[in-house]
């Protein structure tokens, strides 16, 4: 992987305007928007002056409180079933079916009630906030195992692509760029805005009212049991097998059809990230609502789907599988290069 592109180029080197015309100094801008965002994501940005305390102090803390679970104390089946329900509403409906196939890729769309229900449920998840999260995941498909992708195991490695690229801080700027380039069109709706602003409050109000909850029920060694098993035990699992998609999908499995890239399908993946592991035909076609497309890949999230499509809940689903080996990858770069020209994007 090549070295950080500086985040701003010297003064002496940064283009004159003058003489040039208003799509070339677009085109300009447009070169100098893609170096800073390659840079924010570069590996070498993880270093000690330059780590998200919050982030990583977050993720250390629900994984020490995930240990817990190991004493008897705090063990209770009511925990444990908790535990479960969550792990389903916030993995498979919050992050697969909300942020990934509805937000980022818009394989159906959702009325009202179910885009809330998902949104919430993907802020509980602790996976990032809805726009940031889509916006990621767009550049992660345009990059992919290229320079610039945010989590790629073949431009770094696994370690990095399961969890390392988390744990950087990344500027204002190159957020702005971020959601500017990949979610203009999800910006300025009202209700995404809403979780944007909340999104701490869901997050850190779910552990109150589990803890509250459990308290009721049983004092406080059942709050603390919810909160250990509801909380840190469930959001570390599904980070985990979230970020195995972005790890070992690109590194093992089987390939349905040709794509640009490493993507992999890997049922075990499969299994815990509720069918996001079949990742090669995701990455070969990214707005079909099911990931499955083989008889034998298993995706429960695309059952959430049709229940939710049964009850009107959700329409326009892009359910049509492929036939054959060859990918539908669209140019995304030549297309945002156009529209940026344009004075689109």
């Amino acid at each position: 992987m090549s070295t950080a592109t500086p985040l701003t180029k010297p003064v002496d080197d940064q283009p004159s305007d003058r003489g040039l015309s208003a799509a070339e100094i677009k085109r300009l801008k447009f070169q100098a928007d893609t170096d800073q965002l390659v840079a924010a994501f570069n590996k070498d940005q993880l270093k000690l002056s330059n780590v998200d305390w919050v982030v990583t102090l977050f993720l250390i803390g629900v994984h020490v409180g995930a240990l817990f679970a190991f004493m008897p104390m705090f063990f209770s089946w009511t925990g444990v079933a908790v535990c479960l329900a969550l792990h389903w509403a916030t993995c498979s409906i919050g992050i697969c079916l909300g942020y990934h196939r509805y937000l980022a890729h818009k394989s159906m769309k959702l009325r009202a009630p179910a885009e809330f229900v998902a949104m919430a449920c993907g802020c509980l998840s602790g996976e990032g906030s809805p726009l940031t999260w889509a916006a990621t995941h767009r550049l992660h498909h345009q990059k992919s195992d290229q320079d610039g992708d945010p989590h790629s195991p073949i431009v770094v490695n696994g370690a990095w692509s399961h969890i390392l690229w988390l744990f950087p801080k990344r500027t204002t700027e190159s957020s702005r760029i971020l959601y500017r380039r990949y979610v203009p069109e999800l910006v300025d709706r009202p209700m995404l805005q809403f979780f944007e602003k909340t999104f701490a409050l869901w997050l850190w109000g779910g552990g109150l009212v589990l803890l509250a909850a459990g308290w009721a029920i049983g004092g406080w060694q059942m709050g603390a049991s919810l909160v250990v098993w509801g909380m840190c035990v469930r959001m570390v699992a599904a980070y985990h097998s979230t970020w195995f998609v972005n790890s070992a999908t690109h590194l093992w499995g089987y390939r349905n059809y040709d794509t640009r890239d490493h993507s992999r399908n890997l049922w075990w993946v499969a299994i815990l990230a509720y069918g996001e592991g079949w990742h090669n035909n995701h990455h070969a076609h990214p707005a079909v609502a099911p990931a499955g497309h083989k008889w034998w890949e298993f995706d429960i999230t695309w059952w959430s789907i049709k229940a939710l499509r049964a009850v009107g809940l959700a329409y326009d689903v892009k359910d049509k599988l492929p036939v054959g080996r060859a990918a539908d990858e669209s140019d995304q770069e030549s297309d945002m290069m156009e529209k940026a020209v344009a004075g689109v994007a």
